[in-house]
């Protein structure tokens, strides 16, 4: 899928979410060197946007209506090394990390992008899935 225009994006999800969706993606793209895919979102997600390498995917973007979402997906043995950082983290990421079920294949964490996102927790999570490939 092409990438959509930073004005559709905004036509979509608003300026306020747009600029925090670019800020983010740009310290995601500081530490990590990653092949970087635009799909079609599913269900009502208008679009969907995944940094990956060697098929496994570090984190997707998912954008709709006035709604923008970053997805980590922790798994057990990450959830096990949250649960040893908790501490770090501040209290809206751990309120939304305990209130996320944990299934078999992990706990699925829907953040919402939002001037309440905690950049530095996010950077802390990615790097509990994955050690930054980038200086």
């Amino acid at each position: 899928m092409e990438e959509p225009k930073n004005h559709d994006l905004e036509a979509l999800i608003g300026a306020k979410k747009l600029d925090i969706w670019n800020s983010l993606k740009e310290r995601i793209d500081q530490m990590y060197d990653m092949d970087r895919l635009w799909n079609k979102g599913f269900g009502d997600w208008a679009y969907e946007y995944k940094y990956r390498r060697g098929g496994k995917t570090l984190c997707t973007f998912y954008a709709k209506p006035d709604t923008a979402n970053l997805l980590i997906i922790l798994g057990k043995a990450e959830r096990e090394k949250f649960e040893a950082e908790r501490d770090i983290f501040t209290q809206p990421t751990l309120a939304l990390y305990d209130a996320t079920k944990s299934l078999h294949d992990g706990k699925w964490l829907w953040i919402p992008i939002d001037e309440k996102l905690s950049f530095d927790d996010i950077s802390r999570m990615l790097r509990i899935k994955r050690k930054p490939n980038r200086k």
